[in-house]
């Protein structure tokens, strides 16, 4: 699964200029506009349908929230409290001075972007659904072109399909961060593999300042950046200095937490007691596989500790395959961010949505299947995936 363009030349053909030359350009390749705008019709496709599935299974619950509710839930509301109010300056306690969670805990750019809309005169929530709904078709658009520019224009339009309908994909129509981090992370690698390092390092700081897992998208572009050097070492500063501003992020928005509080171990601190998140090397994710395999009776634990190990197999699998360096190291410091740190196991499969490196295999099988039967088993895959996403924030009590 290498990309065609980083052979070396054989004997007899031209050189790798002059193939560079004769490469059609990223936009061509994706089919233009046609290409690009099937991708968002492909998007909308997954939305229209897991809104409808929605709308069913919140019929059945009649528990009297709306269908706009629903995406305004859970993570949404320490979001909309940020863009509203602003971060607090302290920790918080509870009336027995436990230290409790806070909205500190949550990365700044997405309800800034939120903040920004409701300016124009946007209620919060609003805004909210906005910002994610947009950079979801930002993320779709950049998810094919992704595909196109490493292993071309058909994998780019399953990737898309396979992403948007996978499970707990319903997170890109909430007012969550994972379209917004999506949208970023796709980006900064289909522009560090263009090498258009302006834009690599603008989208990597975007990423890192979005969500903790965007300090693995930045030690990504580093790779791309030590790779473009080691080819043409008589131009470093570019790839250097979009890596250096992507890799500032997320120490600079950990640094800040802990000057606003006055610990620097604020941010780590305030996830812990919030959220129960701290990185104990896989020992919960090792436990909850165990336990549940072995004893668990309830079909969403036992769901995903199903969805936890088929993503480490498509990942074998997809390393296998030796994929683009930079994206195979995003995907394997974010699967060992998710599968070591401690929290809540049902969140693990949204946090796994952005890896990307889970999906290739899939993507590329179904680009090189006969169009039928990638077309039957994406739409197989996409009943289940959207189904369970819609199940989870209507039926299942819990946060996501």
């Amino acid at each position: 699964m290498s990309v065609a363009v980083t052979e070396q030349p054989e004997a007899g053909r031209p050189g790798a200029e002059q193939v560079e030359e004769r490469r059609p350009s990223l936009w061509t390749a994706a089919g233009a506009w046609r290409g690009v705008l099937i991708a968002v019709g492909i998007f909308a496709l997954t939305r229209v349908a897991q809104l409808l599935i929605l709308v069913w299974l919140g019929s059945a619950a009649a528990d009297g929230t709306s269908l706009r509710g629903r995406l305004l839930v859970w993570d949404a509301g320490w979001f909309l409290r940020v863009a509203v109010d602003g971060y607090p300056h302290s920790y918080t306690y509870d009336t027995q001075h436990v230290l409790q969670g806070n909205e500190l805990a949550f990365f700044p750019l997405y309800p800034m972007l939120i903040r920004g809309f409701a300016a124009i005169g946007l209620s919060a929530q609003s805004a909210a659904l906005l910002v994610s709904w947009t950079a979801s078709i930002a993320a779709a658009v950049a998810l094919h072109l992704l595909g196109t520019t490493l292993y071309g224009k058909r994998t780019g339009w399953a990737l898309v399909a396979i992403c948007c309908s996978a499970p707990v994909s319903v997170v890109l129509s909430m007012a969550y961060s994972e379209a917004l981090f999506l949208a970023l992370v796709a980006g900064m690698l289909v522009a560090a593999h263009r090498q258009v390092w302006w834009a690599a390092g603008l989208l990597g700081l975007g990423a890192a300042l979005t969500r903790p897992t965007g300090a693995a998208a930045a030690l990504a572009l580093a790779v791309a950046a030590l790779m473009a050097v080691r080819r043409n070492p008589r131009k470093p500063w570019p790839p250097l200095l979009a890596a250096a501003v992507a890799m500032a992020g997320v120490p600079l928005f950990l640094a800040w937490v802990g000057w606003r509080v006055g610990d620097w171990s604020a941010w780590f601190r305030i996830q812990t007691a919030g959220w129960g998140t701290s990185f104990d090397y896989g020992r919960s994710t090792w436990l909850f596989l165990s336990d549940t395999l072995s004893r668990g009776d309830g079909w969403i634990p036992m769901s995903v500790a199903l969805i936890l190990l088929a993503a480490l197999a498509a990942a074998g699998v997809a390393l296998a395959g030796r994929p683009w360096p930079p994206l195979a190291v995003y995907g394997v410091v974010a699967m060992v961010l998710v599968y070591g740190q401690a929290g809540f196991y049902h969140s693990k499969p949204r946090l796994l949505l952005p890896v990307l490196l889970t999906l290739l295999p899939a993507a590329v099988a179904a680009a090189r299947a006969r169009p039928r039967v990638a077309v039957l088993a994406i739409t197989a895959w996409a009943a289940f995936g959207l189904w369970y996403g819609a199940y989870l924030i209507t039926i299942w009590p819990y946060t996501l």
